[in-house]
């Protein structure tokens, strides 16, 4: 079990919709929180807003962070380090995402987006795990997306940075297990975060209608059940019930997928949210 009382637990992307839910809940079970995501005053804000109404955990720091470069990564890290606490809890959160076909989004769209989605959070785990290595504790959770198993039409790059993602959860685990270090890989469907709001290109832009409004999860819940598996020390994490059945016809019945992530993408066509 991972103890989340009194746990050190630094934050990537603490001003988004999982970051604030995993900042007001993780203060809830008393942890003490480092935070980060590119913007101070936003992230400042943010949690101004979140510390009035939870009486329990601290914020030990907000720091600002470009993790779409190398030496963004090795600066936050130096950050942290900076402040002579130990981190027991990583949580690679930040990430952005895009919509279109493959060949109309612009090329230095796309290569941000892996550079926050897949290498910042390879190179903060690098960092952060030769620490926790030495320390032989701590916990590693990266936030995938179900778009980490099942690739959607408009969303190849975004799947690509998530599929790595998965990948490099699983490689992780299997070398840092011995040492007691732990590592949680989450795949949540789409939840009513910004990230819905993420810029649109080409073909596929013009035909979006946006994602269907009773599809979509609430960050709440979603990062409840992220939390929990934390504590259990889940490998893989399936935080609402979308992303556990898709996985299972995945798995199981992947023909049947493609027909429903046929009838998915029409919706996106549509607007249909009935």
């Amino acid at each position: 079990m991972t103890q989340l009382s009194q746990a050190v637990i630094l934050i990537t992307g603490a001003s988004g919709g999982f970051g604030q839910e995993l900042t007001r809940q993780l203060l809830e079970a008393g942890s003490r929180l480092i935070l980060t995501d590119i913007d101070e005053t936003v992230l400042r804000q943010r949690v101004a807003e979140i510390q009035p109404q939870v009486k329990t955990g601290e914020v030990l720091a907000c720091l600002a962070a470009d993790l779409s470069t190398r030496t963004g990564c090795e600066t936050l890290y130096h950050q942290v380090r900076a402040l002579d606490i130990p981190v027991d809890i990583l949580i690679n959160n930040a990430g952005i995402g895009l919509f279109g076909r493959m060949d109309e989004v612009p090329s230095e769209k796309w290569e941000l987006l892996m550079q926050v989605n897949l290498l910042s959070p390879m190179r903060l785990s690098a960092l952060f795990a030769a620490d926790m290595i030495t320390r032989r504790r701590g916990h590693i959770v990266n936030i995938s997306s179900l778009a980490g198993w099942v690739a959607f039409g408009g969303m190849a790059h975004y799947a690509t940075s998530k599929f790595g993602l998965r990948g490099f959860s699983e490689g992780l685990f299997q070398e840092v297990k011995d040492y007691n270090v732990k590592v949680t890989a989450v795949y949540p469907f789409f939840s009513r975060t910004p990230i819905l709001e993420s810029e649109r290109y080409g073909t596929l832009a013009q035909e979006f209608q946006g994602f269907p409004e009773d599809m979509v999860t609430d960050p709440a819940d979603v990062m409840r059940a992220t939390i929990q598996a934390i504590v259990r020390n889940q490998l893989h994490v399936f935080p609402d019930k979308t992303a556990k059945t898709v996985h299972l016809l995945k798995r199981y019945f992947p023909q049947l997928l493609d027909r429903i992530n046929a009838g998915f993408g029409r919706r996106f066509k549509s607007g249909d949210s009935k």
